[in-house]
């Protein structure tokens, strides 16, 4: 059964703020005392030993320390899954202990996204005032955050970035999509090089395997766990494989589980920030600061693109439009960036200035990151057949958001994965087992995680709820922004019984 919850907020009151990643020195990381070597906790073979806490590494400057009641260790796990009994990797874990132990629930094992996001911040700055978990929450909790394998301070992962620097960002050709394909295969085969065969096994269903090492190392029989963004995806895949030790899932910001293929992830990223700015164009006809005020915010940007098309659309500049020309692709990088968040006044400001040619544009650099290739490509297929079967992806999605054409973060992803030595991973068999119910949580206007595939998601599990917030924005689960969200997170994941 799928239920659903909505709340209307106002947007503008409702502003995600950049989360940062707190890293520790990966040198610092290796001294750490504790080391717990896991079997595989759905085989046969005696429990793994409990985990041996010690002191955590201090944080390079000018990151401030972790807080002082957090604690560290290694939790070692096969390097594959499928060969339990050969080499093995470490795993970098932390936690903050409940502070109340008399309440304490149990274990909240947690996941911020990314991929490629060290995990083991989310318990080293538990009770930071600002990022980290409510007061009530740390009663209730032991938080345990870990980095995945492959990222951060597990092992990380190598490849030769001279190779990512020289990749095409949109191919114009065939000549350039298969070129783009060719240093593709070039960088991934740099990541087994340079990292050795860890490199192969970095997708989600391995990182869920893992997580229910470190269960088992904890000494504890279930756990609850909320994922971010990414962190979702790991959440899904643990439910697939480990279900009867699941206590709760909470899933905020939620990828598609369901493998979509390059058109429809890239169609429902594009509809998300297609859907943004007509909600920026409403605004605009209603609102007297919008420097686009008196004009179809909408009809602005078909004019640019126009004008981007024929060659004629340049940079803007104090004075007067400079000779930089801007592209059509440049326009769709910048429209998605400006739909990340709720900034109307600025995003019809900068769109003002294109369209006069006077005042200022901040672009930003495109291109995936070549650790996230590592794990996306694996979990999802992507793959294209050739030029011709792109540019018809692309013109099929740039009618379904006419007003952005495409997501430029979505297509960064899709194309990144052309050309990946490494092919996508099978979705794993559902195991038997009960689930708890389940919460997913989404924003309705959301360019790195839609609500079409929070939808999928919630409709993945046999009991769900999907709450929902009209806002704009990523990443729901935030003291002072988007707060609500917090709250009913934070409910269900102390009201939940056994």
């Amino acid at each position: 059964m799928n239920t659903s919850m909505r709340m209307n907020t106002d947007p503008g009151t409702r502003r995600r703020a950049l989360s940062v990643l707190l890293a520790l020195s990966a040198s610092a990381a290796l001294a750490v005392p504790g080391t717990a070597a896991a079997q595989e906790p759905s085989g046969a073979g005696a429990p793994p030993p409990p985990i041996s806490w010690g002191a955590c590494p201090k944080a390079e400057p000018p990151y401030p320390d972790p807080t002082p009641r957090a604690q560290c260790a290694t939790v070692e796990v096969p390097l594959d899954w499928s060969k339990p009994k050969g080499p093995k990797i470490g795993l970098f874990v932390a936690r903050h202990r409940a502070t109340d132990p008399a309440r304490r629930i149990g274990v909240l094992m947690s996941n911020p996204g990314g991929p490629g996001a060290p995990g083991a911040d989310d318990a080293l700055y538990a009770d930071d005032p600002y990022s980290g978990y409510t007061p009530e929450m740390l009663q209730r909790f032991d938080m345990i955050g870990f980095d995945p394998r492959g990222i951060g301070r597990s092992q990380g992962a190598r490849c030769d970035e001279t190779i990512a620097d020289s990749l095409p960002a949109r191919p114009r050709d065939a000549a350039g999509f298969e070129r783009l394909r060719t240093l593709n295969g070039r960088l991934a085969d740099s990541c087994l090089r340079q990292t050795g065969p860890l490199a192969a096994h970095m997708d989600g269903e391995s990182v869920a395997r893992d997580m229910d090492a470190i269960r088992a190392a904890l000494g504890e029989r279930r756990i609850s766990f909320i994922g971010h963004s990414y962190g979702t995806f790991l959440g899904e895949r643990y439910a697939r494989l480990f279900p009867d030790n699941l206590r709760a899932l909470a899933l905020d910001s939620a990828m598609d589980p369901d493998r979509p293929d390059a058109e429809r992830y890239l169609r429902d990223g594009s509809v998300s920030v297609n859907g943004t700015l007509k909600r920026v164009a409403a605004w605009c006809e209603k609102d007297p600061s919008c420097a686009l005020k008196g004009e179809d915010l909408t009809a602005v940007i078909d004019q640019l693109f126009a004008r981007a098309d024929a060659g004629t659309l340049r940079d803007p500049g104090p004075e007067g439009p400079t000779r930089t020309k801007v592209d059509a692709d440049q326009l769709s990088g910048f429209l998605t960036d400006a739909s990340r968040g709720w900034f109307p006044e600025e995003t019809a400001r900068q769109l003002a200035a294109l369209h006069t040619g006077k005042g200022e544009v901040r672009w930003s650099v495109g291109g995936g990151d070549p650790y996230a290739r590592l794990v996306m490509c694996r979990d999802y297929d992507f793959r294209i057949r050739d030029y011709a079967h792109y540019r018809a992806i692309r013109e099929r999605v740039a009618k379904a958001a006419p007003y952005v054409r495409y997501n430029a973060q979505a297509l960064d992803t899709i194309l990144s994965c052309q050309g990946w030595t490494m092919p996508p991973k099978p979705r794993p068999a559902q195991a038997k087992g009960d689930l708890p119910p389940v919460l997913v949580v989404n924003a309705t206007d959301d360019v790195a995680t839609p609500l079409a595939g929070a939808q999928r998601m919630a409709r993945a599990f046999p009991e769900a709820t999907l709450f929902t917030m009209d806002v704009v924005g990523h990443w729901l689960y935030r003291r002072g922004e988007s707060e609500e969200a917090m709250r009913v997170i934070d409910a269900y994941l102390t009201s939940r019984k056994g």
